[in-house]
């Protein structure tokens, strides 16, 4: 896999209002129905963007970690269609959603590199989608792995792989216990 560095959007967020944010594991950022008002940027820890199943499952739809935006397509919404719940003590910045727009329409370069940031957004969300479309607990692992560097998740990490690939942690657990030599 050829990782392609790009630019980071937060220098362009220098000259913005913001306000930081401190968020224990577990804690909500913002909840689907909120009004999205602001755009939250990861400074650190991981935030999740997440969907509750109606067998109780959550199906993780965006690991948000430093550098990112957390629910980038917020910024075109009135309001937030998923939860935002912090993976473990979490830091965010949040800028008013009108300022941020405000910048995208007069600095043509931080248009550029969002378009691209939103463009690879695009691309992980396709793939998760193809993971989430193949049959098997065996075929969504083993394309879960490739995406991720072709290695075994950290560890305690388990049961946070089966909620993206759209599985019960017990089915994942059966899966990796077939595998074991």
């Amino acid at each position: 896999m050829i990782i392609i560095m790009s630019p980071s959007i937060e220098p362009y967020l220098k000259g913005l209002r913001a306000q930081q944010r401190h968020v224990a594991g577990g804690q909500f950022v913002f909840h689907r129905g909120d009004t999205a008002k602001e755009m939250h940027f990861v400074l650190a820890g991981s935030v999740h963007l997440v969907r509750y199943q109606s067998d109780g499952s959550i199906l993780i739809l965006q690991r948000a970690g430093p550098g990112s935006i957390l629910a980038e397509a917020s910024l075109y919404s009135q309001t937030y269609h998923c939860d935002a719940v912090a993976f473990g003590a979490a830091g965010t910045r949040t800028y008013a959603k009108a300022g941020f727009k405000k910048l995208l329409a007069r600095n043509a370069e931080f248009s550029n590199v969002w378009a691209g940031y939103l463009a690879r957004e695009l691309q992980s969300a396709r793939l998760r989608s193809e993971i989430l479309s193949l049959k098997t607990v065996a075929g969504r692992l083993d394309a879960w792995i490739a995406w991720n560097g072709g290695g075994p998740p950290a560890r305690g990490e388990w049961k946070l792989v089966a909620s993206e690939i759209g599985v019960s942690p017990e089915a994942l657990y059966r899966e990796v216990a077939k595998r074991r030599p």
